[in-house]
């Protein structure tokens, strides 16, 4: 089983590289690489980055990124967009770069104000009411329902023959918080396990997989174990985001691993009995008071070795 952490691409550092394979990380994965552009080839920024990750000894695994609203509203510029994606995901085939994480969002995250949690670490925190109360205003992203699902349809349909062709994963994120009703006038088109299973029918392919995020599926009301072998049943999970939260679906707290409701245990051993052996990835980890919310490298740490200690456990 495999433990991955993420790297924006402008702090891809000897150091943060240095850090990442003491605490114990087997693979990286890049995030907020440049906008895709269909004159931009970045095949030889990917070898580079490879060489430099192999050098320390851990794998790059993929590359993480989101749609720019030009394809997920359908602007009147949306193939140019596309065709940057393609032109991606070529140059991450001709690197050898397996998996590319996105989304595909009207708008993107939402978040309340955040949660003073243990030793006065900050939980990324989501309050229903509290949002709805004084929602953001996006008057040039709203989108209904029928509309996102076509525009997904459409990216997905141009670009799955391309990574199939090219050796690449793409692996999408739930939406986050995953509410099946609009959220400041935008729909939200995958916060049920129903709208994925439905992705997977409108494209079918190996490359088309989802990043199975336990915060975000339980942020649903599902029964975590029950979601992993039912997603894991179409071989359809590609990485996992090792979330754990204090709440549900109206009011939720992203907690260190060891405080929140999940029985992390449990999930670690359906993952062994469903044979997925990894990526594993600590995401929106909290950031402990005395070092600063953009690097929070003890509550990865802490993340890495909690996750790590697992997979040993259920491999005794």
């Amino acid at each position: 089983m495999r433990i991955q952490e993420h790297v924006a691409l402008d702090a891809l550092t000897d150091d943060a590289l240095g850090i990442l394979r003491a605490i114990g990380v087997d693979d990286v994965s890049i995030m907020h690489p440049p906008a895709p552009q269909p004159d931009l080839d970045m095949t030889e920024t990917w070898r580079d980055v490879r060489r430099t990750v192999e050098s320390h000894g851990m794998r790059f695994n993929n590359v993480g990124l989101r749609p720019d609203p030009s394809i997920t509203l359908a602007r009147s510029d949306r193939d140019q967009h596309i065709e940057g994606w393609i032109r991606l995901i070529r140059s991450m085939g001709a690197a050898g770069v397996p998996t590319l994480i996105t989304n595909f969002r009207g708008i993107g995250n939402f978040r309340t104000e955040s949660a003073k949690g243990r030793g006065g670490a900050r939980y990324s925190t989501f309050d229903y009411a509290e949002f709805m109360a004084d929602p953001p205003s996006h008057p040039d992203q709203q989108i209904d329902e029928a509309t996102l699902r076509d525009n997904l349809a459409h990216f997905m349909r141009i670009l799955i023959p391309v990574a199939e062709a090219e050796g690449v994963v793409i692996t999408m994120h739930p939406d986050d918080p995953p509410r099946p009703e609009p959220l400041a006038g935008a729909a939200r088109v995958l916060s049920t396990l129903n709208d994925f299973e439905r992705l997977f029918e409108v494209v079918p392919s190996p490359s088309n997989s989802m990043l199975f995020c336990q915060g975000c599926v339980a942020e649903m009301g599902e029964d975590v174990p029950s979601a992993i072998r039912r997603v894991a049943a179409l071989g359809k999970i590609s990485a996992v985001h090792f979330r754990n939260i204090r709440g549900g679906p109206d009011h939720f707290e992203e907690t260190f691993l060891d405080e929140g409701d999940g029985d992390m245990l449990l999930y670690m051993q359906t993952y062994r009995d469903v044979g997925f052996e990894g990526p594993f990835m600590m995401d929106h980890t909290p950031g402990t008071p005395h070092e600063g919310w953009t690097h929070p490298w003890v509550g990865r740490a802490f993340a890495v070795g909690y996750i790590r200690s697992l997979i040993q456990a259920v491999y005794r």
